[in-house]
């Protein structure tokens, strides 16, 4: 039997939705755990969202207003250990500046972070960054370049393509290149 402890820990952090509506997660967690701990996180709860009215535009003014340094604090609290992070929406600006204060993150794949794009620093480790091409807040190639960095553009998707079990395949093969988990 192999030891649970012998797999890297894998963080997935939601999008703004949390965890009400991210059943998809299920499609990268089926794919990835049998080579990850994994651990998933609600952002809502680690931002301290009140749901009450639960609409996108209430959601997002809550993060935007203190919620996502209050996730960064909570997942920083959290999260000790190397670890890698999937990220979806206002997850991955959470894992990056949780990344930029002291996360031991070794990867960051961040799926529809737009806001990103107001980022100026970066963190250390690996960052893969998915964006859909008609997602009209995605970074620009001008903030790619100052930042140094890459990423991957999906014709014809909008934000919520991570919901779709065809980008989960794909993603999922993308973290378990050769290089991004340790070798047995």
């Amino acid at each position: 039997m192999e030891n649970i402890n012998s797999k890297p820990k894998l963080i997935i952090l939601s999008d703004l939705w949390g965890r009400e509506k991210s059943g998809w997660t299920d499609f990268y967690v089926e794919r990835l755990q049998n080579y990850y701990n994994i651990t998933c996180y609600d952002c809502c709860e680690l931002g301290g969202i009140d749901k009450t009215s639960y609409t996108e535009p209430d959601l997002h003014h809550q993060f935007i207003s203190g919620g996502i340094e209050r996730a960064v604090i909570n997942l920083l609290t959290n999260e000790k250990e190397e670890i890698s992070v999937l990220a979806f929406s206002i997850g991955g600006v959470i894992a990056w500046k949780a990344a930029l204060l002291g996360l031991k993150a070794k990867s960051l794949f961040a799926v529809s972070s737009t806001r990103l794009r107001y980022e100026t620093e970066k963190p250390d480790g690996r960052i893969e960054l998915y964006f859909g091409e008609n997602d009209v807040h995605r970074p620009s190639n001008d903030w790619l370049r100052t930042m140094k960095i890459s990423s991957h553009t999906l014709r014809n998707e909008s934000h919520e393509l991570y919901r779709k079990p065809e980008l989960a395949q794909m993603l999922s093969e993308d973290i378990l290149k050769p290089g991004v988990i340790p070798k047995e």
